[in-house]
């Protein structure tokens, strides 16, 4: 058996990663046990992805298409929209 530091999503920290039960989905969550909070390594839902989640509000800053970004990232248009609408929302604060 071969055992893998999985790095935590948050703070990149790997000697406190535990399992941490698991989605609805049957996805393996984890939880870091530094910073106490919980991730999956493989996101079933591309939009809940950070990664793609940052791609989204980079191309929203930059003046991307709400139809050109969820076609890109294979979303639907109402999660980009919706994503939209958060960060302008934070911009405004």
């Amino acid at each position: 058996m071969v055992l893998e530091a999985i790095p935590c999503k948050h703070c990149g920290k790997t000697d406190l990663v535990k399992r941490y039960g698991t989605t609805p989905a049957a996805t393996q969550r984890f939880q870091c046990g530094d910073c106490k909070r919980t991730f999956v390594r493989i996101y079933t839902n591309k939009a809940c992805d950070p990664l793609v989640s940052q791609q989204i509000t980079d191309l929203v800053l930059n003046g991307g298409g709400v139809l050109d970004t969820a076609r890109m990232h294979g979303i639907n248009r109402n999660t980009v929209s919706r994503h939209f609408k958060i960060v302008v929302q934070r911009l405004r604060c």
